[in-house]
C-alpha cells in the first residue's frame, strides 16, 4: 500500500515454467499490495537498541510486573523457538505506523491526511551469546528486494510489516536463513520520548548539512544539542546534502550524497553509540529518570509473546557489562539496481532498489552469527553433502544455454541435476533465486549448500520446486557458479640412493569458473553497482560523538 493509503494493483507471483508444467509459488496467504515507487518525503525511521531498552526495563527492577502491563504483545507465529549454542537473535523493528501512534504528529505525517502506510524503515538483529557476552548487530538495507517479502510475492524487504510482524520474521528465515527468536517494534514517539526524558543528547558535525525531506539543516559545524525532535531528523535523513569548501550558502545546490538509506545505515549505528552511551552517563540508579525511560518506551514497545518483561529483565541483567561501543555492527551486502526510472519488475516499478550479493551474504551471516560456512544458520547442524541434493535449474532471463551452464556447474560441485527448464522472464535485471520447497530444516539447509556455490546477486526463498528436486534454481541475469576448491594430494616418492623418502606436492589444476553473462545487458538503462561494504566507515561530513569542551569525539 502507498503512504497515500491507495492499494497498488496486484500482480501474480513469478510463475511461467512451463517445460516442466509446474510454477514457482510463494508462501500461501492473503493478497499483499504492490509499493508505489515515490515515496512520501514523511517516511520517518527509528533507530534503538535491544540492549538499551533491557537496561532501562531492568533499572525499574520491582515495578516490571507494572512495565509489563504497558507493553504490547502480539502473536509472531512465525518465529524459531530453537535456539543452538546458546544464543538468541532478536529482530529490532522501527515501525513507520502514524495510524497506531495514540497522539497524531504533524512532524510524522497524519493518519487522517492519508499517511497510512506500514514499514519497517529500520530492520536490524541483534545475536546475543550467552555463554560467551558477545553481541554483534547486523542491518538489513529496507530496500533489499526479496521473493518473500509480502504474502503474495517479491517486494521490498520493508514492506513486510504490512502483513504483519510474522510475515516480516518468516521472510528474513525463508530468505536470508537467520533464525529470530524474538521480535521488539518501537514507533516515533518511543524514540523521541526516549531522547528527551534523557535531556536530549550532544553530536558533533564536522559540516554544514541539510535533508529536505527530513527537515535537518545544521548551519554551523560543530558540538550540537539535540532534543528528541532534531534527533529524529538526524537518524531518518537519506537524502542529505553536504556543503563541502567553495559551495555556496544556497542549501539547494550542495551536492547530496550517495546510498541514501545504506548512508543512514551507516549513521544510525553511529547514533546507538551516542544514545548508549547517554544512558549510561545518565546513570541508572536514579529512580526517577529511571522510571520516566522504561514507561517511555513501553508505552510503545511491541514484542512477541514470549518475550516477557522478566525475560528482558533477565538478558539485562546478563548483558549488562557490555560495551556498546564494542559491539560488531554489520550490513548485509547489496548491489544497487541502477536505473534513472525505477526497478521494473512484473510490470511495476518498486522505485529504487537493492540485491543481496553472493557469496558476500551468506559470509556476512556465517559472521554475523559465528558459525563456519558449513553449518546450517537455523539450526547449527552441519550442511549436507553436496551429493545428497537434487537440484533442477531454470533459466529466468531467456539468455541462451544459460540453465545448461549453471547445471554444468552446480554438477562440478557435486550436486545432483534432476532436470533443466525455462521460466518467463520478468524484469529487466533479476537475481538468482534458490527455492526450498517447506520451512523445515533439511530443506533449507539444501537450499543454503546451494547458495554457497552461486556468486553474483542472489537470495533463498520458500517455493515449490520442480521434477521433485530438493532445490530449484531460477537464474539471474548475473550468476556465476563458483569453482569447486583447488584439490592437493600428496605424494611420496623414495630415492634409491638415499634412504630416506621425500616428500611431493602436486596440485591440481583448478576448474574454470563457470560464469554466464547476458549479453544485451548493454543495451539496458538498468546496471548493478559494485558490491556495498559490510561495515562502513563515517564519511567526513557524518555526526559523531561529542569530545571534551565541545570538541569532535572519538
Amino acid at each position: 500500500m502507498s503512504d497515500s493509503g491507495t492499494p497498488a494493483p496486484r500482480v501474480p507471483n513469478r510463475a511461467g515454467l512451463e517445460s516442466l508444467g509446474q510454477a514457482v509459488e510463494g508462501r500461501q496467504g492473503g493478497p499483499r499490495h504492490r509499493q508505489r515507487a515515490k515515496r512520501s518525503p514523511k517516511k520517518i525511521i527509528l533507530v534503538t537498541l535491544a540492549t538499551v531498552v533491557v537496561i532501562i526495563i531492568a533499572a525499574v527492577g520491582g515495578d516490571y510486573w507494572y512495565i509489563n502491563h504497558l507493553i504490547n504483545h502480539v502473536n509472531v507465529g512465525s518465529e524459531t523457538k530453537q535456539t543452538y549454542h546458546n544464543t538468541e537473535n532478536i529482530l529490532l523493528v522501527g515501525s513507520t505506523t502514524r495510524c497506531g501512534l495514540k497522539v497524531q504528529n504533524k512532524a510524522y505525517g497524519l493518519c487522517s491526511q492519508g499517511v497510512t502506510g506500514v514499514n519497517s524503515d529500520v530492520v536490524m538483529i541483534l545475536h546475543l551469546n550467552l555463554t560467551t557476552n558477545q553481541v554483534s548487530i547486523l542491518s538489513l538495507p529496507r530496500d533489499v528486494f526479496v521473493p518473500n517479502a509480502r504474502i503474495d510475492g517479491a517486494n521490498k524487504i520493508d514492506a513486510a510489516l504490512y502483513n504483519g510482524p510474522s510475515q516480516l520474521v518468516a521472510a528474513i528465515q525463508e530468505d536470508f536463513g537467520i533464525p529470530i527468536n524474538h521480535y521488539v517494534e518501537l514507533n516515533f514517539d518511543t524514540f523521541a520520548d526516549v531522547v528527551n526524558v534523557l535531556g536530549g543528547i550532544k553530536m558533533y558535525f564536522p559540516m554544514e548539512v541539510f535533508d529536505a525531506y527530513s527537515g535537518l539543516y545544521v548551519r554551523h559545524p560543530g558540538c550540537i544539542q539535540l532534543n528528541g525532535t532534531r534527533a529524529l531528523q538526524v537518524v531518518r535523513a537519506r537524502h542529505l546534502q553536504i556543503r563541502f569548501p567553495g559551495d555556496g550558502t544556497d542549501y539547494r545546490t550542495w551536492p547530496q550524497e550517495a546510498l541514501s538509506d545504506l548512508a543512514r545505515i551507516r549513521r544510525d549505528h553511529e547514533f546507538l553509540k551516542v544514545l548508549a552511551d547517554a544512558v549510561k552517563a545518565k546513570g541508572i540508579a536514579n529512580p526517577l529518570t529511571d522510571q520516566r525511560l522504561a514507561t517511555s518506551v513501553a508505552r510503545y514497545l511491541t514484542v512477541d509473546q514470549g518475550l516477557t518483561t522478566s525475560a528482558l529483565l533477565s538478558l539485562a541483567e546478563h548483558f549488562h557489562g557490555v560495551s556498546v561501543g564494542s559491539v560488531p555492527e554489520l550490513t548485509v551486502p547489496v548491489v544497487l539496481v541502477e536505473t534513472p526510472n525505477g526497478y521494473l519488475y512484473q510490470g511495476y516499478y518498486y522505485g529504487d532498489v537493492e540485491f543481496p550479493i553472493e557469496p558476500g551474504v551468506t559470509q556476512t551471516v556465517d559472521r554475523f552469527l559465528n558459525v563456519a560456512p558449513d553449518i546450517n544458520t537455523m539450526d547449527g547442524q552441519p550442511l549436507p553433502a553436496s551429493s545428497t541434493i537434487t537440484v533442477s535449474v531454470l533459466d529466468g532471463t531467456g539468455v541462451l544455454n544459460q540453465q545448461h551452464v549453471v547445471a554444468a556447474g552446480l554438477r562440478r560441485r557435486g550436486f545432483v541435476i534432476r532436470g533443466v527448464g525455462t521460466a518467463t522472464p520478468f524484469g529487466v535485471r533479476e537475481e538468482t533465486v534458490v527455492y526450498h520447497a517447506n520451512n523445515s530444516a533439511t530443506s533449507l539447509a539444501a537450499a543454503q549448500a546451494v547458495l554457497h556455490t552461486i556468486e553474483g546477486p542472489a537470495v533463498m526463498a520458500l517455493g515449490r520446486t520442480t521434477t521433485g528436486a530438493d532445490v530449484t534454481v531460477l537464474t539471474g541475469s548475473d550468476v556465476s557458479v563458483l569453482a569447486p576448491p583447488h584439490k592437493t594430494s600428496t605424494t611420496t616418492t623414495t630415492l634409491k640412493k638415499k634412504r630416506h623418502a621425500t616428500a611431493t606436492t602436486t596440485t591440481t589444476k583448478p576448474v574454470t569458473q563457470i560464469t554466464v553473462v547476458d549479453p544485451s545487458a548493454v543495451k539496458h538503462d538498468t546496471e548493478l553497482s559494485a558490491p556495498t561494504d559490510v561495515t562502513q566507515a563515517l564519511q567526513p561530513w557524518d555526526p559523531r560523538s561529542c569530545g571534551p569542551n565541545g570538541t569532535e569525539g572519538p
